[in-house]
């Protein structure tokens, strides 16, 4: 126990690098994902490949867009097929740009483990070995039987990355599990923490039947917060989000937040490495794909979740 403590404190030292790397004797695997310098809800996947690169002795590093555009994302995938590494992880944002490097990948004989973003079936169209994540439609949908069962019947769906479809599944999904339209009931926050909280604060003036709110993150879950605070419906209008981080874990403590869906970061960037040391060493690899989520974290469990909120939860 001792000595895993001693390799999780190390981990943390490269919570704060756009490119982390664990360097060690042994295979090298390059983590590719959709996210931008700024989505601090990304530091659980680089501490969990750090820690897991660590423990196989397999060299690891992340990349990422500084801006999140999938674009250069596509180019970044390129660019690490390019190197000849033992394995790629990456997201499946947008399967229409990412399919072609992705693809090329697999062709050229290198392992591809697809998480956190696309679906089991769009990473084997694209030739993966596996998808570890959640479903995010299915996530939504849980959430918003959920929300349902507890009287609600309309939502704000504050979407800070609308040019990631995958992540607007979630918006839909929990449209379904109310049985209502999304129709406008989703709203393109962007990322700035003061857009976001002013946005919300407009809609909910406009729109003020609005039963519940659901964010999708901490970059929208914390100005969302704020919003509820300054308009003084914070703890009366029911809050969902996805994930977890420190104001998202504070905001379920004081109860403006009604719960939190986990998706296990640690387990998306985790189990990849693993699977992949092993699959190079030995050839060994799980027979089915694996969910890291959903599930739902409220304020009676919070203990081991607050302890490691945007480190290893």
């Amino acid at each position: 126990m001792k000595k895993l403590l001693c390799a999780v404190a190390a981990a943390a030292a490269f919570v704060g690098a756009n490119i982390s790397t664990a360097s060690a004797e042994g295979e090298k695997f390059i983590l590719v994902s959709h996210a931008p310098d700024s989505d601090s809800w990304w530091n659980t996947i680089k501490n969990a490949m750090a820690l897991a690169g660590e423990q196989v002795g397999a060299e690891v590093e992340y990349r990422n867009p500084p801006t999140g555009d999938i674009g250069d994302m596509a180019r970044i995938i390129s660019q690490a097929a390019a190197s000849n590494p033992d394995g790629i992880i990456t997201t499946l944002a947008d399967p229409d740009v990412l399919r072609g490097p992705i693809e090329d990948a697999v062709a050229k004989g290198i392992p591809v483990i697809i998480i956190n973003s696309g679906t089991p079936e769009q990473a084997a169209e694209v030739g993966a070995l596996m998808y570890i994540g959640q479903p995010e439609y299915d996530a939504g949908l849980a959430a918003g039987m959920r929300a349902k069962r507890d009287g609600v019947g309309s939502f704000l769906c504050v979407n800070h990355v609308v040019s990631n479809p995958v992540v607007g599944e979630r918006c839909r999904g929990f449209a379904d599990g109310l049985g209502v339209d999304l129709g406008k009931s989703m709203i393109d926050s962007g990322q700035d923490p003061a857009e976001i909280k002013n946005k919300v604060k407009a809609y909910l003036s406009a729109n003020p039947s609005t039963e519940a709110v659901l964010t999708l993150g901490p970059t929208s879950a914390g100005p969302t917060i704020e919003a509820l605070k300054e308009n003084g419906m914070a703890g009366s209008l029911y809050f969902g989000t996805f994930d977890l981080g420190t104001e998202i874990v504070k905001g379920i403590k004081d109860g403006t937040i009604k719960w939190g869906i986990d998706q296990q970061p640690f387990l998306q960037a985790y189990m990849p490495v693993i699977i992949l040391a092993n699959y190079q060493r030995f050839g060994v690899l799980p027979g089915n794909n694996i969910n890291s989520g959903p599930g739902f974290v409220t304020k009676e469990a919070l203990e081991k979740v607050e302890k490691y909120a945007g480190e290893y939860r």
